[in-house]
């Protein structure tokens, strides 16, 4: 019996497709701004997932270098036929729809091709593609009509399909409006699946904050006419006391027992009305059930969390940059240099600081909702600090060099700093996510953020700083908190990283 974990991936990993192959899973999901872009875990029992590369890993795959904060990589779907994976994404205020390839879901990736309105024009305007093949071998590709830029920027046109020429990647039609929900705001996440002999469509419904949820409607043909399941929507936490929220966005799949899932995203709200989400949307799985009349029945998400985790990486033994390490608009391997030092890794500051929308800034999703960083690095030879961030607007940090220690919040245009002399070149920066204490019962925010620096083995506790300022609700951001290491000026050296943390 496969014991479904919830979540089933940790920290900011929005938008989840899955597809299976033979006794694999391998499961995609949205990375907007960040690169390497798309990340690929791979399963063989549903229960443990291996991040085992990424889709997006060279410059021009994705045009993120420049897309507003919330831009980039949108809402994939990944597949798998005739000995190749196909993935269809939008690179929203970017490239626009895009289909990459691969014949091993490591990577690597195509360079990602545009599939094109029917008139040749440019790409379908649109988001969260879906592809499918038809009994024939047509293919289409279904998607959330949402207009992204020109005269017609933000009107959403319902759910949408069209037929593709894949070789070519040119739309045979003009859109088609097939079947867009219960009425609910921006239907989006299209998923058509061949069952016993009819077509499902699932989507999602209701937008992608507490109103979220998962809709269905079935017909002869991929391309409709649809009838609406009269259960809609299938799973929801809208108006209910449920831990996890904002369910919707699903993908089904068989898994290891032969029973039907669904994987979708969720969030973890904390504080007195559960009004903050620390670490944004996350990959979470539900059974699926199919009923006598031929409908798919999705169990309320359960939470089921893990034990916490702990990572630690010396840099004088570990030389390359695992495929956890992230960056803004940006590859890792562009900002960090493996060869100045022996002992370390390097970030040479160019002035960018991280209101900056593209920071020297490399680092990894925070994966539990308690959870202690803390990184040694020298700061003889520049100026740079640890760093929690959801966008340029919103983070907090501790920064050392120039003679003195500053701790940092940013909230939108608000800025405050706590400082302390410091006039030595190694130190250690904490950054710790802690419960609010206190409240008796009732926390008015998610957590509290305590900033900290250890020099000569004394702990200098600088700040305290409300965690609620980056949750997804305020900042208003698709991702989640990013925990890294910048660099303002000059080289500021990485010696070592160690993150520790729970979900209790």
């Amino acid at each position: 019996m496969t014991t479904l974990h919830n979540p089933l991936i940790n920290g900011f990993h929005p938008d989840p497709s899955v597809v299976r192959v033979g006794d694999e899973w391998f499961l995609a999901t949205s990375t907007f701004e960040y690169l390497p872009g798309i990340p690929i875990h791979r399963s063989t029992d549903f229960e443990n997932w291996e991040l085992i590369g990424h889709v997006a890993t060279r410059p021009g795959q994705l045009a993120v270098e420049d897309v507003p904060t919330a831009g980039g990589a949108w809402a994939p779907t990944i597949r798998h036929r005739d000995g190749v994976f196909h993935l269809v994404i939008t690179d929203a205020m970017g490239r626009g729809m895009l289909h990459f390839t691969a014949t091993d879901a490591a990577g690597a990736w195509s360079d990602g091709d545009l599939i094109l309105k029917h008139d040749g024009s440019g790409s379908i305007d649109g988001i969260d593609p879906d592809i499918a093949w038809g009994e024939d071998g047509t293919v289409y590709i279904t998607f959330s009509g949402l207009i992204l830029g020109g005269e017609g920027a933000g009107q959403h046109l319902g759910i949408q399909q069209v037929r593709v020429d894949l070789e070519n990647h040119v739309a045979l039609e003009e859109p088609r409006s097939v079947w867009s929900g219960t009425g609910g705001q921006f239907p989006e996440a299209p998923h058509l699946y061949a069952v016993d002999g009819r077509w499902y469509l699932m989507i999602a419904e209701g937008g992608t904050e507490r109103g979220h949820g998962v809709s269905i409607a079935r017909g002869d043909s991929p391309e409709g006419p649809f009838e609406t399941a009269p259960q809609n929507p299938l799973v929801s936490a809208r108006s209910t006391i449920r831990p996890i929220q904002n369910t919707g966005h699903g993908d089904l799949v068989i898994g290891p027992d032969g029973d039907w899932l669904c994987v979708l995203l969720g969030v973890r709200p904390r504080s007195m009305t559960r009004a903050f989400s620390a670490l944004g949307r996350e990959t979470f799985v539900t059974a699926v059930r199919w009923e006598e009349n031929g409908w798919p029945a999705i169990d309320p998400v359960q939470l089921n969390v893990r034990p916490g985790t702990r990572v630690d990486i010396d840099f004088a033994e570990t030389r390359e940059l695992d495929g956890e390490w992230i960056a803004v608009r940006a590859t890792p391997a562009s900002l960090v240099d493996l060869d100045a030092r022996p002992d370390a890794i390097v970030l040479h500051g160019d002035g960018r600081t991280m209101n900056d929308p593209r920071p020297v800034f490399v680092g990894r999703r925070q994966e539990h909702l308690t959870c202690a960083t803390t990184a040694r690095i020298d700061v003889g030879d520049g100026t740079g600090g640890l760093a929690v961030r959801y966008d340029e607007r919103f983070h907090v940090e501790i920064e050392a060099g120039n003679g003195v220690i500053i701790a940092r919040a940013v909230v939108a245009d608000l800025v405050q700093e706590w400082t302390a002399p410091f006039s030595g070149g190694v130190v250690d920066l904490h950054i710790d996510s802690r419960r609010p204490e206190g409240s008796g019962g009732f926390p008015r925010t998610s957590d509290v953020f305590h900033l900290a620096a250890t020099v000569g083995g004394e702990r200098i506790d600088l700040a305290q700083v409300d965690g609620r300022f980056l949750a997804s609700e305020t900042a208003e951001s698709f991702t989640g908190r990013v925990i890294g290491v910048y660099a303002v000026t000059g080289a500021v050296a990485l010696l070592s990283w160690s993150a520790e943390g729970d979900d209790e």
